[in-house]
């Protein structure tokens, strides 16, 4: 009886350093995890972002990864996909791909540099699924559209071209960079000037007698 009752001790007193042990790694991983807060400032850790590749790649289907471009990369698919990245993405990624932009710095976590090794080594299927699909608890969004997967494909031949970006390019894409009404008022303002119409006074500085 003595024996048994010592064999039951030992049994709970490792049951309960186990406990402990776990109850201390996940306090810590917690606390790793939850650096900085909830802040949406923060910078993700290595590890998380090394786990999030991790789980990115496992989940996606092994028949997306295989996926070829159907497309080629001609000049017109280069230029339709340069404007769409200016139009829907530029927001977010920046211009140049480089997610310095305020939206994008304000995400958790920030969206990648796309020039950089980490997005260039995906393969075609792979960029071509994150379009379309998005990145679940991240900022980025499913842009896939039944019939529209061409786009898609054009923005993965952009994405391959970002390393490779010229000051020619940047500057029209950003003539297609969505704009606010004031933006829009002052390129009036220009065109207007441009072609001799009399310049008109901002009502936010013009004077009232």
């Amino acid at each position: 009886m003595v024996r048994v009752n010592r064999d039951a001790m030992k049994r709970g007193a490792y049951f309960l350093v186990i406990l402990l042990a776990l109850t201390g790694l996940g306090v810590a991983l917690a606390a790793h995890f939850l650096h900085d807060g909830l802040s949406a400032r923060a910078t993700p850790t290595h590890l998380e972002a090394m786990a999030a590749r991790r789980v990115r790649h496992m989940v996606m289907p092994e028949s997306a990864r295989q996926a070829r471009n159907p497309l080629t990369g001609s000049p017109e698919n280069l230029h339709d996909a340069r404007l769409h990245f200016a139009d829907h993405c530029a927001i977010c990624h920046a211009n140049d791909g480089s997610g310095d932009t305020l939206l994008g710095k304000g995400l958790y976590p920030k969206p990648p540099d796309l020039r950089l090794r980490e997005t260039q080594t995906l393969s075609d299927g792979e960029l071509f699924w994150i379009i379309e699909n998005g990145v679940r608890f991240t900022g980025m969004p499913g842009f896939g559209t039944p019939g529209a997967e061409d786009d898609s494909w054009k923005l993965v031949f952009f994405i391959r071209h970002l390393p490779q970006l010229t000051t020619e390019e940047r500057t029209e894409m950003e003539r297609y960079n969505p704009k606010g009404p004031e933006d829009r008022e002052e390129e009036q303002q220009e065109e207007d000037f441009l072609n001799g119409a009399p310049p008109q006074p901002n009502p936010k500085t013009g004077h009232h007698h």
